[in-house]
């Protein structure tokens, strides 16, 4: 990842990467990095940084140097919102696109449990929004669109697999659909990205990427492949799983050893 952000700078492919990393690996990484790059010009994050009074001091630091990389904590990272305009928009699309997902459950005769179930995202959806709305919130910290960042490299990425996920499928193991709070924050960051750069800005690096379940394939794919699921209509786990997957009834060993 220091190669690629290095060398998509030196051909004039990117101006500012930003790494996110695991919190405690930061320094590592940057003295990693300078031993490939000795002089690379980086910023990393520390602790201290991201302390309520220091942020926006090192959020302006970001914005306004000419890094060639910045490294940050996977914590620090969701502090740093989008601006709420970006946020709104990204959230109409979604309430858009579960609108849509509804009445076509409905026109298929869907499941009560189905229909139900999206219409609980949606509402939370708008919740969303409508806090995000609220004026009263007057927060004049640095927005991420901001930085200046034209490059997102996440480190450990399957960190970030519990992102929202609405099925007609039941009974079925591994689909979890609990939703990470920094999950749906990195998805809108990548969308932003992608907008920016034309769905060439986020790289993710992980030795896991599937570990449990065949929606975190669907997950990856969100985060990096949104436009093109958006092209092929399957932007819905259910579209998707359809094509490239099969339901099957099987015995299921447990860790312990007997079947479940």
């Amino acid at each position: 990842m220091t190669a690629a952000a290095m060398e998509s700078k030196r051909l004039g492919l990117c101006e500012k990467s930003l790494f996110v990393v695991p919190n405690h690996l930061t320094e590592q990484w940057a003295s990693e990095f300078l031993q490939l790059y000795p002089a690379a010009n980086i910023l990393v994050a520390t602790k201290r940084d991201f302390e309520t009074h220091n942020r926006k001091r090192f959020c302006s630091r970001i914005a306004t140097g000419d890094y060639d990389a910045v490294i940050i904590g996977h914590s620090q990272f969701e502090k740093i919102p989008l601006s709420r305009e970006k946020q709104a928009a990204i959230l109409q699309e979604q309430i858009d696109e579960i609108t849509q997902g509804i009445v076509q459950a409905k026109q298929e005769r869907a499941e009560r449990f189905t229909i139900k179930q999206m219409e609980k995202l949606k509402k939370n959806l708008k919740l969303k929004l409508e806090k995000l709305n609220d004026q009263s919130r007057k927060d004049d910290v640095i927005t991420f669109e901001e930085l200046g960042v034209d490059r997102l490299f996440v480190d450990e990425a399957h960190f970030y697999k519990n992102l929202f996920l609405v099925t007609k499928m039941r009974n079925v193991a591994g689909l979890s659909q609990t939703e990470a709070q920094k999950s749906s924050d990195l998805f809108m960051k990548c969308r932003y990205m992608d907008e920016l750069t034309g769905s060439k800005g986020v790289v993710f690096a992980t030795g896991t990427p599937i570990s449990n379940s065949m929606t975190e394939m669907y997950t990856m794919q969100r985060y990096l492949q949104y436009d093109l699921l958006k092209n092929k209509d399957m932007t819905h786990f259910d579209a998707w799983a359809s094509t490239f997957g099969e339901t099957v009834t099987a015995i299921e060993l447990a860790p312990e050893g007997y079947n479940f």
